[in-house]
């Protein structure tokens, strides 16, 4: 996106016509006067509204942000944005939670930018996190050194989320060159991944100062990045948030209500269902019970029938979704990971939605 130029040129009056008569110039000059200052007060004031988000002296800029190649862009967070409310959240909830994770390794992060930057805590939370050791140097000072671990264990975030369609939007460059939003897209998707027990701010709005070098000047702008994880609905709270904090003495009535509906129609298969967050974890009921409530079969190839890895259990399950999409439900509020995590409130949300269609059909 090209920036528009910094400044706008400054307005100037039109010139008076060399034939205007004296008396003509004098008896307009006061009425002339007054419109051409309002004209030229309104226009200042739009030009200011229009440039006044791309006017770098409103942004404070280090010297060693202008010193980039050319084509290269420099990212960072507008100050202002730093002191949002819901950003200073987000930041306090995701520090805390790596703190609580790494309490064993005697670990405390205090600024997420000079803390996970070289990786060595994010070494240490992936391999807590994801209960495997990564072959990498423990202690690395040079630069070098630390760019190739961060790469190493990066690769190995990468292989964990990208199978399940997440879009990655860090790398070693930003994450070593302390880019703030980077490394909070990342920690997200670790967050959200592995199932942490957090709530993180809904519709976080970060304007974000940008940089770029071009023909050996260098142009600032300004952009808006929002930290909205929406897409994975686990932000969205619904009446099972309800139900689970308020009214727990009400989830063994909406169980049963379940259970008996489920087995409804897995009895016609002489199965039957009396745990729902274990019976539905490996996703085959799941298939099944689509299968049942639209009344075709489901070709055994497209499902692992007795699924032995958690791969599979979340391919079931992510297949059992499809089934309901095209059912005519809508995308299940819930990941397939969930499911297969054994989380009840994700099990009972996708079951509830296929009761509240499929409740009449026998």
């Amino acid at each position: 996106m090209s920036s528009a130029p910094i400044r706008s040129p400054t307005l100037r009056p039109h010139r008076m016509k060399k034939d205007e008569s004296f008396l003509g110039k004098l008896g307009g000059t006061l009425a002339r006067k007054k419109k051409a200052k309002e004209v030229s007060d309104l226009q200042e004031e739009g030009k200011n509204a229009i440039n006044a988000p791309m006017n770098p002296s409103a942004v404070d800029i280090h010297p060693e942000d202008t010193l980039l190649e050319e084509n290269e862009e420099r990212t960072m967070i507008d100050p202002n944005s730093k002191e949002d409310p819901k950003f200073k959240e987000l930041i306090k909830v995701l520090i805390d939670w790596i703190n609580d994770v790494l309490v064993e390794e005697r670990i405390i992060v205090k600024q997420l930018e000079e803390d996970l930057y070289d990786g060595q805590v994010l070494q240490k939370l992936l391999e807590k996190l994801a209960d495997r050791k990564l072959n990498v140097a423990e202690v690395t000072q040079s630069e070098i050194g630390q760019k190739q671990k961060l790469q190493t264990v990066l690769e190995a975030v990468h292989d964990l989320l990208r199978p399940h369609g997440w879009t990655i939007k860090w790398n070693v460059d930003s994450i070593h060159g302390k880019n703030l939003i980077s490394i909070l897209h990342l920690l997200v998707a670790l967050a959200m991944h592995f199932r942490a027990p957090i709530r993180l701010p809904e519709h976080v709005s970060v304007q974000v100062v940008v940089v770029r070098v071009s023909m050996k000047l260098y142009k600032i702008f300004v952009r808006a990045i929002i930290l909205d994880y929406s897409d994975f609905m686990l932000l969205e709270r619904d009446a099972f948030d309800t139900l689970f904090d308020h009214a727990p003495d009400k989830l063994s009535v909406v169980k049963k209500s379940l259970i008996t509906f489920v087995n409804k129609h897995l009895n016609k298969l002489n199965l039957e269902v009396t745990e729902l967050e274990t019976q539905f974890a490996d996703g085959v009921y799941l298939v099944l019970l689509m299968g049942l409530l639209e009344d075709y079969f489901v070709p055994l190839h497209n499902f692992y029938l007795t699924p032995e890895s958690f791969d599979q259990k979340v391919h079931n399950v992510s297949f059992a979704f499809e089934l309901m999409q095209d059912g005519g439900l809508k995308k299940p509020k819930a990941r397939p990971e969930d499911v297969v995590n054994l989380d009840l409130k994700s099990t009972l949300r996708v079951l509830y939605n296929l009761f509240t269609k499929y409740k009449n059909v026998e």
